[in-house]
């Protein structure tokens, strides 16, 4: 598997770009700028098979649908207690200034346990509520990788004020669900820079250890 990481939006948000060896590829979380996301994939020769969502928010989400439109590829993630910031895309596009966007249903809810192939990559999710109710994790085993989107940040974790957010859910879902994959496990967090599960549990203030 290869990939690149393509920020997008005001938020720089991390939008995924991922493939096999035979070119078979999809982009996990794109927040915005459609064009720009569909030059990059062509200019790398690539078929794009399918849009992966993390979760509902604006800045993951926003170029999902043209994307859809303009290409025929189902949109897949996140798990479906996500329709509930899907249905608030108008509203949160007004709210953080963002281009309209419209509320949409993806055409395969992803529940935890579950695998998503593309091409010769298969992902295995991992449901990761707390950040948004229905927040999902792409782990891909052979690769040592996962695309976390905001549950977990070099640093820092997810945001949990935000309507239906637990703090709770998400430090258990970091700790049980995360950290058993292994401390080499690479990560792409939804904004910044990679880190490591094995650096985070040592050194993350919200959840190492020493946090208790």
């Amino acid at each position: 598997m290869e990939f690149t990481i393509l920020p997008v939006t005001p938020y720089q948000q991390n939008c995924s770009l991922v493939w096999d060896a035979d070119g078979r590829a999809a982009l996990i979380d794109p927040g915005g700028e459609a064009a720009r996301l569909l030059g990059e994939v062509q200019s790398r020769g690539l078929a794009l098979e399918k849009i992966l969502l993390t979760h509902g928010h604006l800045d993951h989400v926003g170029a999902a649908v043209e994307l859809r439109e303009t290409l025929g590829i189902p949109i897949v993630g996140p798990q479906r207690e996500e329709q509930f910031w899907l249905d608030l895309l108008p509203q949160q596009a007004e709210l953080f200034g963002f281009p309209p966007a419209v509320a949409f249903t993806p055409d395969q809810w992803l529940s935890d346990g579950d695998r998503v192939d593309v091409g010769a990559i298969r992902f295995d999710v991992l449901h990761c509520p707390g950040h948004t109710p229905g927040h999902i994790v792409f782990y891909q085993p052979d690769a040592r990788l996962a695309f976390v989107g905001d549950v977990l940040f070099k640093g820092s974790i997810g945001r949990t004020d935000f309507p239906r957010g637990d703090h709770a859910a998400l430090i258990a879902a970091i700790r049980e669900k995360l950290f058993p994959l292994g401390d080499d496990v690479r990560f792409v967090p939804g904004h910044g820079a990679m880190s490591t599960f094995g650096h985070e549990r040592l050194e993350n203030p919200f959840v190492a250890q020493s946090a208790d």
